[in-house]
């Protein structure tokens, strides 16, 4: 009898379960597995005329590593990150310290961390066109800087490498720096009170606290943070998309690989298409290998 009860309560947990399979099957297992598919094939529209399916192996694999623009696009996207992430984690991390530091008594903790969240929940493409706004040739921001004298001209923020590149790691920054502070917050929340205690007994400051307890402690949170920062980074797609118009100018400096990818899918060139997106899961795969390697690299 007690045997039966067991399996009966399983059978309600596989129940529950279902939904889940089903929506990662239609939705991640199914198109990952037609991507890799189609991937071998030549198939792509010349004008009104579709070209294939043909099978054509690794060829397409040859043609997206020997183009010129992959490694572009790619050193793009990783510098773009570094400049988002860098900043962002330094300021979640201080604000994550001073959240939960008991000592400081900071009054209207909800309310500032309600307001360093909100970005968050901004569509990006509203957060583009806000600062595509702001930061146009005839923009208040140009216009601020004439009046205090900063400047005699307006400055084309959307004319120079890394003026653009800086906007579109700043977006970033802002939009996401308030999930990162509450990840850091919750683990720093659950390291035991008793270690910090004990430091300060020992007669530790409040820096040689924070590099000796805190962080060692929140190792597993930073490396979760540092592996979904850079996988995002990676997807990076609709700030520069809409701040740059697609183009990634100037001279293609904000093209990330998601915006090389939409323009074969775009131009439905679904062969160099699948080829690049797998090209991305391998890259990605990688890079998280490595991260997760560095940081352990002292255990």
């Amino acid at each position: 009898m007690k045997k039966s009860r067991v399996v009966s309560y399983n059978k309600w947990g596989y129940i529950f379960l279902i939904p889940f399979i089903v929506v990662f099957l239609v939705f991640q297992l199914i198109p990952l597995v037609s991507t890799i598919y189609n991937s071998f094939f030549e198939n792509y529209r010349s004008g009104l005329m579709q070209i294939g399916p043909n099978f054509v192996g690794l060829e397409n694999y040859v043609t997206i590593i020997t183009n010129g623009d992959l490694p572009t696009y790619f050193a793009n996207t990783m510098i773009i990150w570094v400049m988002c992430f860098v900043p962002q984690i330094i300021i979640s991390l201080v604000l994550g310290a001073w959240f939960t530091d008991p000592s400081l008594r900071l009054r209207f903790q909800t309310f500032f961390k309600t307001v360093i969240y909100l970005p968050n929940l901004i569509m990006a493409s509203a957060f583009s066109m806000l600062f595509f706004t702001l930061f146009a040739d005839g923009g208040p921001i140009n216009s601020i800087l004439m009046q205090m004298g900063i400047i005699s001209a307006p400055y084309q923020f959307m004319s120079h490498v890394w003026s653009v590149r800086g906007l579109i790691a700043f977006m970033n920054c802002v939009m996401w720096f308030g999930n990162t502070t509450i990840l850091l917050m919750a683990g720093m929340l659950g390291i035991d009170p008793a270690l910090f205690e004990a430091a300060q007994v020992d007669g530790a400051t409040a820096t040689q606290i924070f590099y000796k307890v805190t962080l060692p402690l929140l190792k597993p949170i930073l490396i979760y943070v540092m592996v979904t920062s850079l996988i995002g980074g990676l997807q990076l797609f609709d700030v520069p998309q809409i701040l740059t118009n697609g183009s990634g100018d100037p001279v293609r400096s904000s093209m990330t690989l998601i915006m090389y990818l939409n323009k074969h899918l775009y131009n439905k060139n679904y062969g160099l298409g699948g080829a690049l997106s797998v090209f991305m899961i391998i890259v990605t795969g990688i890079l998280s290998y490595i991260v997760f390697k560095f940081t352990n690299s002292g255990e």
